[in-house]
């Protein structure tokens, strides 16, 4: 059906029937594609990979061998240890660090309070910076 020969098609010859069907082929120097699923990452360093448009439509092909790892099973194993063992200590614990230390530093140097007021006004604020800020002044 492609031409005759034994070891397949020339190179050359086949871009070229690519761009009569409007295929076009580009090479992506990737240093790491990472697939994730539900349980798992596949994560493939120095792959080679293409993409192809055809008629609108991207389509990606990765070769090379992945390093398949488990998707943070630390963190799930965590979870299901201290699923009941909630307290209040610990829920307070959870919202002061839910609160970056860096948006404290600039509620407090906005408003010139100190951090502890600018937490408080952050919390107040589900950390909505602008609105914490406000609140202040």
């Amino acid at each position: 059906m492609f031409g005759g020969g034994g070891g397949g098609m020339n190179p050359r010859k086949m871009k070229q029937m690519m761009n009569q069907m409007g295929i076009d082929l580009t090479e992506i120097d990737a240093n790491e594609v990472i697939i994730r699923t539900d349980d798992e990452e596949y994560v493939f360093d120095d792959a080679e990979v293409q993409k192809m448009d055809a008629q609108g439509q991207a389509t990606y092909q990765v070769v090379g061998e992945p390093d398949v790892r488990p998707l943070d099973a630390d963190a799930i194993e965590a979870g299901d240890a201290s699923a009941g063992e909630e307290s209040d200590e610990a829920d307070e614990a959870d919202e002061e660090a839910a609160i970056p230390e860096s948006d404290i530093e600039i509620v407090a140097g906005r408003t010139g309070v100190t951090a502890e007021e600018a937490r408080e006004a952050l919390e107040a604020t589900d950390g909505d910076l602008a609105a914490a800020v406000e609140r202040l002044e």
